[in-house]
């Protein structure tokens, strides 16, 4: 084999690999969430599949001619690359949970197999590139080399391009079909004798139908961006109001003719912080951390008429997805800054916002960034000298993640309090919780009338009884802030 055909091929394949793995955390979203448990996940999954693959592959080279294993395996490779598609999503839909086990389960079904049979392609090439043993170490090497570059290629180019251009399944369509095509056009080339028509139709029409089957079964997204599988659905109990879900989360509600409308716990119980704050009525200067449905914005907007409202959204086609399906009309008094809201915090200027508002989530969990002691000073420097922040944050099992925010905001602030319902304050269920910092006095008395004004059932808290809440937690830092595995502890 020329030399520039093996350090193509070995580019090629590595490159393939690195590109499916980064898709799998696209293909996962809709049933486990986008976390760090989520790629820690596939990567280990992923890595596992390089390492078998290499392993066997070179024992495989070392007992085979690999002049008749090579094609088969780009070929193979890629119609299981094809297969990822309609497998995650079969397993995904059996409703397996989305904790550790889950990823792992969902990441070895749909990416074990293709990265196994396609790192297998290095040693192969390598034995066939052999030709006395005074070369070894500059084959062996300046291969090992090119399937870096290759995988660091597949990395880059998906990342930062692919994933922003086009949705997930033509991508995948398009790598094994590519991987299918080099290998029946290899295969004739290194041993005419082992042409095997059935076998490769057999893998032709296993690509095709897997091909097939993942259109057949159909995305659960309405829009995939870089970032979200979204959807947005029309509730059938009110015909105005939209549910967006974003990956496995509802996260947002808005009734199209009355944005008052609040359906969500959460944005009722954070309405009772938005009426108690200052008089009722009166505008105010708000930042929002998180934008989704823009479902608060546009609260604010009718609530409190000429409210000033910028809003920190990650994702630019959540944007045009809230102007399309949900109702957002940006204008002079409700804005959209998209990109990272940490970093565009910076950007804002001291003593700025009567409010901050924190509502931005990667599946179930708060992105750790926006948690910590350094993302909370900048808050505070963007707050004006009687400013709240509210944070709205989901916690289960023993509250860790929600008892180490709280434990946060006491580090930075002077007053917090907690909204939530009386047996998740007692630490005995999960759900949502609204917290509420400020370096003045918080109304708590207003807020708990509010509350029972609107029949709700949630208490609020203060002072020691936080002290008690929290306990144990940690203050989060950028150092420190392990959010995800404070949610689900292996404990």
């Amino acid at each position: 084999m020329p030399s520039l055909l093996a350090g193509a091929l070995v580019f090629f394949t590595s490159a393939a690999v690195l590109v499916l793995e980064i898709l799998a955390g696209r293909l996962l979203a809709p049933y486990v969430g986008v976390t760090l448990e989520t790629f820690t996940g596939i990567i280990g999954v992923v890595l596992a599949g390089i390492a078998f693959g290499t392993w066997y592959g070179g024992r495989l080279a070392d007992r085979v001619d690999p002049r008749t294993t090579l094609a088969p395996m780009l070929i193979i490779g890629g119609a299981f690359g094809v297969a990822s598609l309609p497998l995650v999503r079969v397993f995904g839909n059996a409703g397996l949970g989305s904790g550790p086990v889950a990823i792992v389960l969902l990441a070895t079904v749909g990416f074990f197999l293709p990265s196994a049979i396609l790192s297998a392609v290095s040693p192969t090439v390598v034995k066939l590139q052999l030709s006395s043993l005074e070369e070894t170490g500059t084959v062996v090497g300046w291969l090992s080399a090119l399937g870096t570059i290759g995988g660091l290629f597949g990395t880059f180019v998906t990342g930062f391009l692919l994933v922003a251009t086009a949705p997930t399944p033509p991508i995948i369509y398009g790598v094994g079909g590519a991987l299918i095509l080099s290998g029946l056009l290899l295969w004739p080339y290194l041993h005419k004798e082992s042409n095997n028509p059935a076998m490769i139709a057999a893998v032709v029409v296993l690509a095709l139908g897997s091909g097939a089957l993942g259109q057949l079964i159909g995305s659960p997204c309405q829009l995939e961006s870089a970032y979200f599988c979204a959807s947005v659905s029309v509730d059938p109990e009110r015909p105005t109001g939209r549910l967006l879900v974003l990956d496995q989360l509802r996260h947002s509600y808005v009734d199209l003719q009355d944005p008052t409308h609040l359906e969500f716990t959460y944005a009722q119980a954070m309405s009772h912080v938005l009426e108690t704050f200052r008089p009722p009525g009166e505008p105010l200067d708000v930042l929002h951390i998180g934008g989704g449905g823009f479902s608060l914005p546009q609260y604010l907007e009718v609530t409190r008429p000429g409210t000033f409202s910028r809003v920190l959204e990650l994702d630019d086609a959540m944007v045009t997805l809230a102007e399309d399906e949900l109702g957002l009309e940006l204008g002079e008094d409700l804005q959209a800054v998209t990109g990272d809201a940490r970093i565009n915090l910076q950007a804002e200027s001291d003593d700025t916002y009567d409010l901050v508002i924190g509502d931005a989530f990667g599946g179930q969990a708060v992105p750790w960034h926006l948690t910590t002691v350094e993302l909370l000073e900048d808050v505070q420097r963007v707050l004006r000298a009687d400013g709240v922040y509210a944070i709205n944050l989901i916690d289960y099992g023993n509250l860790g993640f929600a008892r180490s925010e709280a434990a946060t905001l006491q580090a930075v602030f002077d007053h917090v309090a907690i909204i939530a319902p009386p047996e998740r304050i007692a630490r005995r269920d999960g759900g949502n919780f609204i917290m509420v910092a400020a370096d003045v006095p918080i109304d708590v008395e207003a807020i708990a009338q509010h509350a029972l004004d609107t029949a709700d059932d949630d208490v609020v808290i203060t002072g020691a009884e936080v002290d008690d809440f929290v306990g144990d937690g940690m203050v989060l830092t950028d150092e420190f802030a392990p959010v995800d595995q404070l949610m689900t502890p292996l404990t």
